[in-house]
């Protein structure tokens, strides 16, 4: 049920779509295509200019419509393997920026929020404000201590617009999904959701925090990258207290090469930086476009990178992981029938899918692009071409490889930028093979195994009175159960094969045990009495042990 407030609003989109031509929507729709030349009929159709491209008058009606329409829009930019590429080059060009609310407001909330009034927190407070978007707006400001600050608020009854207006977007996703089999295919009400957590976590600046407190330990070690420190004492839902910091643009290369950096070094750390994020952290910042980076210049032409706003992160799960690294190896090596079995083993794509299909429409859109001159190699590109290929076979584009792609889009722009002949594949793939060493082979063995030993060491001693206890429960004839003379053969067989095997996994585990002491305290001692590889063959013969027990149906 639609409130008077839902209402007026969806009188003035109305308003604003016929003010751009964009009833062209509603009549290509499946239920109205049938009497679409009554467009032709309507009052505002006859006087009005419709030359402009529709992602131009899409662009413009978002933009009359406000900030939250321009944010939904932004997302849907991003979504490349659903739109047509003219559509969302122009929705990429929607800027988030609004006028700003006075200085007087955010004073009060601020005062609101830490319970105390400015003056008392800060020595110096701006009321004119560093940057203003959608949801919040930034302003400077000075500790009691001297320490310079940003101060980042969120903007007075803004929870109460997005709940109206997607309320509305939601309406808008549900019809179009109810009466176009495309739309039913895009699945907008899904992007509706999708858009909806962003914003309502964009809202909370105690997450926003969280994040910017988890990237800055991540690269606490760091001397490529620096995150400004959070003032959780000053931290709470609506108001955010960060270190500020201050740099040369990443995207004002003129401004670079007058400091002296090294722009080719610059792109390459640039390029290090997003990938170890994505590999050795699986947390991403999601949002790396030029006016969330800024190079504080070192000596030798190096420099360091000051990157701000935490808004969009996003994180891989280690499965996903392990099948993106694959796959961009797979690509590297141009082996497409492993690309595709990939997608479909990893649940992309669904498991009818015929590899062979598959494996030709990849190497349909792949083989051009690697013909081309390195400068011109683009992954991002190549992600999203794989995307809308994968879509003809109903892929599942999840939110986070969607967030991959656009941040992974934006790194490569800017790394081009610094650096047209940018190598970025060379560059990535020493840390995507690390990556994949870590997880495969001896040394992923061996510290799988380091970190296990503690489990198997606390359970170890309760196996024996496990087993004892089972076979005095059915001593006792505390199991009530009529069984046949067979039966009991073979439960006692069972028992049999029970211990053993108990005692199998105990004497594995010991010998795991053993090699890995014998690993971690040096191997000198066994090589200095003639048998370099015992401690090796001790974890192989145990760990063949346990995995016998544990493959026994």
């Amino acid at each position: 049920m639609l409130g008077i407030g839902q209402i007026l609003r969806l009188l003035t989109i109305q308003r604003v779509l016929l003010k751009h031509g964009l009833d062209d929507l509603v009549f290509t729709l499946h239920l109205f295509r049938s009497v679409r030349w009554l467009q032709k009929l309507l009052p505002w159709n006859w006087f009005r200019k419709t030359g402009e491209p529709m992602g131009v008058r899409l662009r413009l009606s978002l933009e009359d419509l406000g900030p939250i329409y321009v944010k939904f829009g932004q997302l849907l930019s991003t979504r490349r393997d659903m739109l047509p590429d003219d559509i969302a080059m122009e929705l990429a060009r929607l800027q988030d920026k609004v006028p700003p609310f006075p200085g007087r407001i955010a004073r009060d909330i601020i005062e609101q929020a830490l319970g105390k009034r400015v003056e008392e927190v800060f020595r110096e407070f701006d009321e004119t404000p560093l940057a203003s978007a959608s949801v919040a707006q930034v302003h400077a400001a000075t500790l009691k201590d001297g320490r310079a600050m940003i101060v980042k608020v969120i903007r007075p009854e803004i929870r109460k617009v997005i709940g109206r207006d997607l309320g509305i977007i939601r309406i808008m996703a549900e019809t179009l999904e109810r009466y176009s089999r495309d739309a039913r295919r895009l699945k907008p009400s899904a992007v509706v959701a999708e858009f909806e957590k962003t914003l309502f976590n964009e809202l909370d600046l105690m997450r926003e925090a969280a994040s910017a407190s988890q990237l800055r330990r991540n690269f606490s070690d760091s001397e490529v990258l620096y995150v400004p420190e959070v003032v959780w004492e000053l931290t709470n839902r609506d108001v955010m207290v960060m270190e500020r910091v201050t740099g040369i643009s990443v995207s004002d290369v003129a401004a670079l090469e007058q400091a002296g950096v090294d722009l080719k070094w610059l792109a390459e750390r640039g390029v290090e930086i997003f990938f170890t994020q994505v590999f050795r952290d699986s947390f991403f910042h999601a949002d790396m476009h030029p006016g969330n980076i800024f190079v504080q210049p070192e000596s030798d032409g190096h420099a360091r990178f000051m990157m701000v706003d935490f808004g969009i992160m996003s994180s891989l799960s280690e499965y996903d992981q392990r099948y993106l690294a694959d796959n961009f190896l797979a690509f590297l090596n141009r082996d497409y029938q492993r690309v595709a079995e990939l997608h479909i083993e990893s649940g992309w794509v669904p498991p009818e899918t015929r590899v062979d299909e598959f494996e030709f429409a990849i190497r349909t859109v792949c083989e051009p692009m690697f013909d081309r001159p390195i400068r011109e190699l683009s992954i991002g590109t190549l992600l999203l071409r794989l995307f809308q290929t994968a879509r003809q076979f109903n892929m599942i584009i999840l939110p986070q490889l969607v967030l991959l792609q656009k941040t992974l889009v934006n790194i490569e722009g800017l790394g081009r930028q610094l650096y047209p002949d940018l190598d970025l594949w060379a560059t990535a793939r020493p840390i995507m093979q690390r990556w994949m060493d870590d997880r495969m082979g001896l040394r992923a063995m061996l510290k799988g195994t380091r970190d296990t030993v503690p489990y198997w060491l606390n359970r170890l001693p309760r196996f024996p009175h496990k087993v004892m206890d089972l076979v005095d429960r059915l001593q006792d004839g505390k199991f009530q159960v009529e069984l046949k003379s067979g039966e009991v053969d073979e439960l006692r067989r069972e028992i049999r094969r029970n211990n053993r095997n108990n005692i199998r996994v105990i004497i594995g585990c010991a010998l795991v045990l053993a090699a890995l002491v014998s690993y971690l305290t040096g191997p000198g001692a066994w090589i200095t009495a003639g048998f370099p590889l015992l401690p090796l063959l001790l974890g192989a013969a145990g760990a063949w042990l346990v995995i016998r027990v544990l493959s026994e149906p």
